[in-house]
């Protein structure tokens, strides 16, 4: 499933969202590793899912929504860690 508007999280612009049903022991870090090969990235995915804000360990069902970022909306003016 997806996004149907684009939205700005930080600055980045955020067209469409991935679904994905978490696994028993899912962290952020560890699905922005695999989503975005960088676990940096994980604030992207915090950001999408406000309600699970708190949770730093999923159990297995939760319906998280992955951002699926454009890498061409971003500013020339972030920082290279941020790129």
């Amino acid at each position: 499933m997806t996004g149907e508007a684009a939205i700005n999280i930080g600055q980045v612009l955020v067209k469409n969202y991935q679904e994905y049903i978490t696994r028993e022991g899912d962290t952020y870090d560890v699905l922005a590793l695999d989503v975005y090969n960088d676990e940096r990235m994980s604030s992207y995915i915090i950001q999408a899912n406000p309600q699970y804000m708190e949770t730093l360990i999923f159990d297995a069902g939760v319906k998280l929504k992955l951002p699926l970022l454009d890498n061409s909306e971003r500013p020339a003016t972030l920082p290279p860690w941020r790129r």
